[in-house]
């Protein structure tokens, strides 16, 4: 399964941009998380709820690790249960 381009990878650059408390052009595609914009792991968790909530899926919790940064995300996001293909 692929990630709808347009609609999920805006709908999930929004989210990060609001959990991290980011400005738009500060998150890239492999920026980290933790060590480029000082995540801690309630981050990662707040994110990975709104995903679910927000694009109506489940993400397996033991993907949490995986996502390091939007690039990780829309990865663990395309194989995520619930996706329409």
């Amino acid at each position: 399964m692929t990630v709808n381009a347009s609609a999920d990878v805006a709908a999930v650059r929004s989210i990060i941009l609001d959990v991290l408390e980011l400005e738009d052009e500060e998150l890239t595609a492999t920026s980290l998380f933790i060590e480029d914009h000082g995540a801690d792991s309630l981050g990662a968790i707040e994110i990975l709820s709104r995903i679910e909530a927000e694009l109506g899926v489940v993400i397996p919790q033991e993907d949490l690790v995986k996502l390091i940064h939007l690039d990780a995300v829309l990865e663990v996001l395309a194989t995520a249960e619930g996706r329409q293909p």
